[in-house]
């Protein structure tokens, strides 16, 4: 599965930056997150997941490549939901000044497995996509200080 998309934060670069390297607004943001412990490595996380039927707990890591501050990274994240599946991918985040506030490209690939992949590519690219705006809008109601 591939994402792309682009959002235009009400924030300058260095405080989007600050809130997508802040494990309590990305804890908060994310849907389903239960918990989000920061490692040596970068951080462990348990989330609840429903997509279609299936309906799981999921234990992952989280970490950060191809960091520059204040412009890009790359987040990598791996999980499994035992019975339900897997998932495993990347987040490539790009920040851009615009004007008063950030542009903020985004491009995710994503590959799931378990049964999760016999949902089929269609649902799976659903739920992505709903997952990733609620992410989006709680996010960025966090940066209004909501």
């Amino acid at each position: 599965m591939e994402m792309t998309g682009q959002r235009r934060l009400p924030v300058d670069r260095k405080a989007a930056w600050d809130a997508l390297n802040d494990p309590e607004v990305i804890k908060s943001s994310v849907p389903g997150c239960e918990s989000m412990e920061r490692t040596p490595e970068g951080f462990d996380l348990v989330m609840r997941a429903s997509l279609g039927p299936v309906s799981a707990r999921f234990k992952g890591k989280l970490w950060l490549e191809d960091v520059v501050p204040y412009e890009r990274y790359t987040l990598h994240f791996k999980g499994d939901g035992v019975a339900a599946g897997f998932a495993s991918g990347a987040a490539t985040v790009t920040l851009a000044e615009d004007g008063d506030g950030t542009l903020m490209d985004y491009r995710v690939k994503a590959q799931v497995g378990g049964k999760l992949a016999q949902l089929g590519s269609r649902l799976v690219d659903s739920a992505a996509k709903k997952t990733a705006d609620t992410f989006f809008e709680a996010f960025e109601k966090s940066l209004a200080g909501g």
